[in-house]
């Protein structure tokens, strides 16, 4: 077994088995909630930390990457907003969910330990500096949206109400706080103090596995309810149709091959929570997101790798 395909079995059967908990009742609901907040709120953070602190980030084109990847999030989002309304129906509330959903992709509870067992601790600090740009992005954009349709589009738009969300949510976020801090600390140049090192070290270890364990209990909880046909129309746009327009985006602006390699795998991730979590804002689309993003994490066994060895062919 080649250690690509390992790596992708490993990480998948991490998801598998914590879909197994849930499924067996060998861990209760609750517990999922808080290996999943554990995993959000302290492990993540600090491995952001630690990797704003002591990376060095040489050699990777934010510009360009951010630009490649958020042109194809737009044109995925648009396409997955036009098929959800378009081809089945679905109002313009539910047609966000859909467009969301496709362009929306997991970077953190299954892209970090994901890019870092594929790439290691290089692919991670260009992981970073997308995870850095992609939550504030995201966020806004969503912000946006729930303003202008969430409460029933009769209201206009009001750019400080709107500002003022997106701080108030930016700024409490504890993925942020683990980048500003750990930049912070950077600047000081000072040294983190062996205590708080080895502290440190040993919570963002953890990062990976119980983020991937915590993923699988989340699918056994929400599961699939119908709509499998939009579901799976959603599911082919966030793996095949962002994943392609990434990997044509930084071939034409010829960003380096590990920048490159890591824009395309976290464009073929799956979709995570917060695309289910957008729906219950809205109160539409929650079946929809949900098995959305249970159908992508399962198909992603087989098309994570198929684009794995998409870029090691045109990247190296």
């Amino acid at each position: 077994m080649s250690p690509l395909v390992e790596t992708v079995l490993f990480v998948f059967t991490l998801v598998a088995l914590g879909y197994l908990a849930g499924f067996t009742s060998y861990l209760k609901p609750a517990s999922g909630e808080g290996i999943s907040e554990f995993a959000v709120n302290v492990a993540m953070p600090l491995l952001l930390f630690q990797t704003m602190v002591k990376s060095d980030f040489h050699g990777v084109a934010p510009w360009s990457l951010w630009g490649a990847y958020f042109a194809a999030v737009a044109v995925t989002w648009a396409a997955g907003h036009l098929v959800t309304t378009r081809i089945f129906g679905r109002d313009a509330r539910a047609g966000i969910v859909g467009g969301v959903s496709s362009a929306y992709s997991n970077v953190v509870l299954l892209g970090v330990p994901f890019i870092l067992g594929i790439f290691g601790p290089n692919g991670f600090e260009v992981l970073s500096l997308l995870v850095s740009i992609h939550l504030p992005v995201m966020m806004m954009a969503s912000i946006v949206l729930f303003e202008m349709f969430g409460r029933g589009g009769g209201e206009p738009v009001h750019p400080l109400r709107v500002f003022r969300n997106f701080l108030r949510r930016l700024f409490v976020n504890p993925l942020i706080i683990g980048i500003v801090a750990g930049l912070a600390w950077r600047f000081t140049g000072a040294p983190l103090p062996a205590l708080i090192g080895r502290l440190v070290d040993a919570l963002a270890n953890t990062a990976g596995p119980v983020a991937l364990f915590a993923m699988g209990l989340s699918l056994r909880r929400f599961g699939i309810s119908g709509n499998i046909r939009p579901a799976l129309a959603l599911s082919a746009l966030k793996l095949f149709l962002m994943p392609a327009l990434v990997l044509l985006l930084v071939w034409l602006l010829g960003l380096p091959p590990l920048t490159a390699k890591v824009a395309v795998v976290a464009a073929a991730l799956p979709s995570g929570i917060n695309s289910y979590l957008i729906a219950v804002q809205f109160n539409t689309g929650q079946a929809l997101a949900s098995n959305q993003m249970t159908i992508a994490t399962a198909s992603a066994v087989l098309t994570t790798s198929f684009w794995l060895t998409v870029v090691v062919h045109v990247f190296g």
